[in-house]
């Protein structure tokens, strides 16, 4: 490693890494600084441990109930939105392996997250000489990053999987030419838990990870969200402070001064100095209406398939929806970090949107969404579809 690399570098120790005195410590810290902006060995391991205990083989019963529901659900839904060609393949996989193709999938936006939370503040030297423990924290934090966005990025991915049912429970966009990952056993355990028939419940996962497969292959959606996630995540601006403000801000219980502390430091984060910035803000509106756009989509397919197939069934698509809004720590996690959330409001606005299109110009007219790159809407015309019909007859 360079010594312009060197975290450490600078330090009043004697020396160029305050652990110098200390063989075991040292050969650590050099080890975490070595590892780049994110450790993926240990977002790997921890995200494994987050599923350990799930089942390591996919049911061979679930493998092939799933496989010969497919072909029809395939059907129905190229019938319903004339037009479009894809034949998507399906794999049953569990947590782990989905875990394992989550990670590989969204390493790009990933490392761009652990590139923006790795920049940290200019300190001017003489500030550190002054205060040598301030100087050994900043570079103890340096080194420390990678391993803490690795753990945090792990945690994440593995909590998306003990619930995930495919892979687009994650609204974001995979490599179309892979197979679509169905996670049975998430599946059929929910199924069980409302004690809805399996059978509906695997159906209509199927449904929907192709009709979000499809809205999500789409070049022009697929390119647009892609980047709106890229920027939002590029744009963190990190404050070490933050974790400072967030402890003299806690309500501490005099008889266990250290559990608001341990709450605290839970928060990786909140550790990184994850906060959102200025900029963020002002790239929120564009990530949300496509978001919305993109979960309206997805949902008036579903229904419109569902209500084919499965005459609506209204139990199950009650259950699924509550269930998708509900607000879970890997949710809030997701929110954060990527800036990716199907709240209440969001789901809403995408059904507001594609109903406002269907009253007023039928259901020729939502296809636009798919087939005319100007046709992605402005956080202004999501909620006000007239807005939009206007300005692509005007175009």
């Amino acid at each position: 490693m360079a010594d312009d690399d060197n975290p450490f570098g600078g330090l009043p120790f004697g020396g160029d890494n305050p652990f110098g005195a200390m063989p075991f410590l040292g050969d650590i810290m050099k080890s975490l600084a070595g590892q780049g902006p994110l450790n993926w060995d240990i977002a790997r391991q921890v995200a494994y441990m987050s599923v350990g205990g799930q089942a390591t083989n996919v049911e061979p019963s679930a493998r092939i109930a799933f496989e010969e529901f497919a072909p029809l659900a395939h059907r129905h839904i190229v019938d319903f939105v004339p037009g479009i060609e894809f034949d998507p393949r399906i794999e049953c996989v569990t947590p782990a392996q989905w875990c394992h193709a989550t990670l590989d999938a969204y390493r790009p936006v990933f490392d761009n997250l652990a590139t923006a939370l790795g920049q940290r503040p200019n300190i001017e030297e003489p500030a550190l000489e002054s205060d040598p423990m301030a100087s050994m924290m900043s570079g103890l934090m340096s080194a420390m990053a990678p391993m803490m966005l690795g753990m945090t990025v792990g945690s994440m991915v593995g909590q998306l999987a003990v619930r995930a049912f495919g892979q687009y429970d994650l609204l974001l966009p995979r490599d179309p030419a892979k197979p679509l990952m169905i996670v049975a056993s998430n599946v059929d355990s929910f199924a069980h838990e409302w004690d809805l028939p399996t059978a509906d419940i695997r159906m209509w996962v199927l449904v929907h990870e192709f009709a979000a497969h499809l809205v999500l292959r789409t070049p022009h959606l697929r390119e647009a969200l892609a980047a709106a996630v890229d920027e939002y995540v590029s744009a963190f601006s990190p404050d070490p402070g933050a974790v400072f403000e967030k402890l003299s801000d806690t309500d501490i219980d005099p008889s266990n001064p250290m559990a608001a502390f341990q709450r605290t430091m839970s928060d990786p984060a909140l550790l990184l100095g994850a906060v959102v910035s200025p900029e963020q803000d002002a790239l929120r509106p564009r990530l949300d209406a496509l978001l919305a756009c993109a979960v309206g989509l997805v949902d008036w397919i579903v229904d419109g398939v569902t209500q084919r197939l499965l005459g609506g069934a209204p139990a199950v698509g009650e259950a699924l929806r509550r269930r998708r809004i509900e607000s879970s720590p890997s949710d809030r996690f997701v929110e954060h970090l990527l800036g990716i959330h199907h709240t209440r409001s969001t789901v809403e606005r995408g059904r507001s949107f594609i109903r406002g299109i269907i009253e007023r110009a039928g259901n020729e007219r939502v296809l636009d969404l798919l087939f005319r790159p100007d046709a992605l809407p402005t956080p202004a015309e999501i909620d006000a579809p007239g807005l939009w019909l206007a300005r692509l007859e005007i175009s």
